[in-house]
């Protein structure tokens, strides 16, 4: 990436990439009704590393053997952060005030 997008572009993802590290810490080590909003904020963040990471490649800062090596992993890491928010939801307890 050209010294001039790493503190554009490339900054952008290198911050959401270690918000998205964090807030997966943050989760891991939470109570159980902490955990689900965690994981939402996660969620949104790496949609928008998804999108940086995308325009990065769509405006030829990366190279395409390196954006699809970076989509291959976000993708995972979006499908198991997302199977982990699903499940958590799945075993919250349902509201009973009828």
């Amino acid at each position: 990436m050209p010294r001039s997008e790493r503190f554009g572009i490339g900054g952008k993802i290198d911050v959401l990439l270690l918000d998205v590290a964090e807030l997966l810490r943050f989760a891991s080590f939470s109570r159980t009704d902490e955990k689900v909003p965690l994981l939402g904020r996660a969620i949104v963040k790496i949609d928008s590393l998804r999108f940086f990471v995308q325009l990065a490649w769509e405006t030829k800062l990366i190279p395409d053997k390196q954006f699809e090596e970076l989509a291959i992993l976000i993708e995972e890491i979006g499908r198991m952060t997302g199977g982990w928010h699903k499940g958590l939801l799945s075993k919250a307890p349902l509201n009973k005030e009828r």
